[in-house]
């Protein structure tokens, strides 16, 4: 089963869950965390990764990491650690935030850049946004090197690629195709 399939999947239960105890707004708060603190620890991601750590470990570790919050976000690592699933959390985390603020009638959108967005585009960025969707919007901005300049736009299932990289691997296929 493809990884995102799954994360979907444990993110959907995990919502309901949350729903029925009127917990959404604790376990999204709980999920923002998830995702700022695997985000920022590579020795997290390691372990979450690593096949040679034992379940149990991983489930103590995060356990202590994210002691402060609500159950149904406890129970959810323990539930991926026992299905030997923990690698996907941070994914679930972010796929849990995705559909709550659906529910709210919100939208994230994720925006990919070489560089750290200034608080003048975020702003410029936000203002276009909300006028294309008609909904409240809030921005991730992700860092990633590898594009090189530009930027990866995704809100939702739409997604705009104005990357210097993906316009260098256009440029490369188009000259494969020519020879």
């Amino acid at each position: 089963m493809n990884e995102s399939r799954a994360a979907i999947r444990y993110a959907k239960a995990i919502l309901n869950q949350s729903v029925e105890a009127k917990v959404t707004e604790a376990v999204e708060k709980d999920m923002y965390s998830v995702v700022e603190t695997i985000s920022d620890s590579k020795e997290l991601q390691d372990l979450l990764a690593s096949p040679i750590v034992e379940g149990q470990l991983k489930k103590n570790a995060l356990l202590a990491v994210f002691a402060g919050t609500n159950t149904v976000s406890q129970g959810l690592i323990s539930l991926l650690v026992d299905n030997k699933r923990v690698s996907l959390l941070k994914e679930v985390a972010q796929h849990y935030i995705v559909l709550s603020e659906k529910i709210k009638g919100e939208e994230t959108a994720v925006v990919t850049t070489a560089v750290p967005l200034t608080a003048d585009l975020e702003a410029r960025i936000l203002e276009q946004l909300t006028t294309l969707t008609g909904k409240k919007v809030t921005i991730t901005n992700v860092i990633d090197e590898s594009i090189i300049g530009g930027f990866v736009l995704r809100i939702g299932d739409l997604q705009y690629n104005a990357s210097v990289a993906n316009k260098l691997n256009s440029l490369k296929r188009e000259f494969s195709n020519s020879l």
